[in-house]
């Protein structure tokens, strides 16, 4: 059979409390987030490898305490007092730039004068953040940090569930137990490895089984 034309449907990512799955990998930032009363300042970063949950955690946490959520990539162009005007995530922090720097500082600085609460999320610690401005660094340098550890085999399994689900595939039984032992242990790894097995099945025609799985995970794709 030739190769089919791939056309990806949109990905429905469920991000509701139900759908994040609490291990040992992840329970102490879960119980962190949930007693936002006791972050020093008012105000956490919390810290995790690409695909590890941060957005999600942040989604409940936001839903949870009604905060609004924005990306640190082009801040400057964010309306600084409607942004402070109650609970606020600023996402991926370390993908902010020079020219909005000063708007996350006049921002944190505004957050903590109103008594907000104040969630940042980072692939990077915050001291290896490259950040120029001398006064945000310091704050941000000074800010509790709470991070997502590696997935342990239960929360992998559910990782990978997930994404199966967001992107509608049935899992053939039997299939989790197989890729578990193989999959290098990370989200990111699992996130690959979902992407390419839904994309070759479209391509090549092929039932989503452990023998395309094996494929994918012999080529060393993940």
């Amino acid at each position: 059979m030739g190769k089919q034309l791939a056309f990806p449907l949109n990905t429905k990512v469920a991000l509701g409390r139900d759908d994040f799955f609490v291990s040992a990998a992840n329970e102490l930032a879960v119980a962190t987030l949930e007693d936002n009363a006791a972050w020093p300042d008012g105000k956490l970063i919390l810290m995790g490898p690409a695909a590890s949950g941060k957005t999600h955690l942040a989604h409940v946490w936001a839903g949870e305490v009604g905060a609004q959520i924005i990306s640190a990539h082009g801040l400057a162009a964010c309306d600084i007092p409607q942004s402070a005007a109650g609970p606020l995530v600023v996402e991926d922090i370390d993908t902010l730039e020079a020219r909005d720097e000063t708007a996350l500082f006049h921002l944190h600085n505004l957050m903590l004068a109103e008594g907000h609460a104040l969630l940042m999320t980072s692939v990077t610690a915050p001291t290896a953040l490259k950040i120029k401005l001398p006064d945000l660094a310091s704050r941000v340098q000074g800010t509790s940090l709470v991070r997502l550890e590696a997935p342990d085999d239960a929360l992998l399994a559910v990782v990978l569930m997930k994404m199966f689900a967001d992107r509608q595939i049935n899992v053939p039984a039997g299939l989790l137990d197989y890729v578990l032992p193989r999959i290098e242990r990370s989200f990111a790894a699992a996130r690959s490895f979902v992407d390419e097995l839904d994309a070759r099945a479209l391509q090549e025609g092929r039932a989503i089984g452990k023998k395309l799985a094996g494929d994918i995970l012999k080529r060393g794709t993940t």
